[in-house]
């Protein structure tokens, strides 16, 4: 990349950064807790997928925010999922592939970077034995949510895209910039054979010149047959536009109040919405 060039970003991304830091850094507070238990390893050739089950009855897939960073640990903001759900479903989360953590790897697929992950996460379904299930994301969830509807839509029976992220035309480059100051760099420290300049494609093909919500263009939302529950946010991350827009197109939408993450006394009441929603859509045969 241009020395120039990646100058600029770094100035950019960290002003950015610094904007949008209480919504994108309270997600990673969960992490060191300690009462999960350790959690499994799916391989599937190259690709070793760390992942965690809690509970018992009809699974719902869970996918923590914290963009690439994305692990089973961050599933405890803005509140405890596994506490909240554990008691009525075999929730199931995995740690993004290539993460800081290193506990899930795989090849860096920079022609096919959302398509790797939604690869994952079917794949550790198809491990299990699931076929249908529930899916709630939170931040990077909701692309990736939407690349599973497109995926495998015949298998999820309902999902909840809480503080979904998406492109923002007045910060066009925001997650690419980030993901190239922080993300990126740990990944090149940690795995020799991967360079900048393979994160750098990697990055583009997901970030850059992608509109909505980098997954899934408005046609295919407009004709989603899946019920969806979308719960916006607004920070630089999560665009309050984009959420609410997919909520206008998807047949099958329902919306949030907003704000409903804070004050943090609406929380309870927006876990209210959740559960019904979960349990309006939970199929009476699987």
């Amino acid at each position: 990349m241009d020395p120039t060039r990646r100058e600029l970003l770094k100035t950019g991304a960290a002003v950015t950064a610094m904007a949008a830091a209480p919504g994108i850094f309270a997600q990673q507070r969960g992490r060191g807790d300690s009462d999960l238990p350790a959690g499994s390893v799916y391989e599937r050739g190259p690709v070793k997928i760390h992942y965690v089950e809690v509970g018992t009855g009809f699974p719902l897939m869970l996918i923590a925010g914290g963009g690439l960073s994305s692990n089973v640990d961050g599933l405890r903001n803005p509140f405890d999922c596994w506490k909240e759900f554990s008691g009525e479903y075999r929730c199931i989360a995995a740690d993004l592939r290539n993460g800081p953590n290193g506990r899930s790897t795989g090849p860096l697929e920079v022609d096919r970077p959302w398509d790797s992950y939604t690869d994952d996460h079917i794949g550790l379904m198809d491990h299990l034995g699931i076929d249908k299930f529930f899916v709630m994301g939170f931040c990077i969830g909701g692309p990736l949510i939407w690349n599973l509807l497109k995926r495998a839509p015949d298998r999820v029976a309902g999902a909840v895209l809480a503080q979904p992220s998406g492109f923002r035309p007045e910060l066009p480059t925001y997650n690419y910039d980030n993901n190239m100051m922080a993300w990126g760099p740990d990944l090149v420290k940690r795995r020799p054979e991967i360079t900048m300049a393979m994160v750098d494609k990697f990055l583009s093909k997901m970030y850059l010149n992608v509109d909505f919500t980098f997954t899934a263009p408005r046609d295919f939302v407009r004709q989603c047959k899946t019920s969806v529950l979308i719960m916006p946010d607004d920070i630089p991350a999560h665009p309050y536009r984009v959420a609410m827009e997919a909520a206008m197109l998807a047949p099958k939408a329902e919306v949030s109040m907003f704000p409903w993450l804070h004050p943090k006394e609406r929380i309870p009441l927006a876990l209210r919405q959740m559960h019904s929603f979960l349990k309006a859509h939970r199929p009476t045969t699987v």
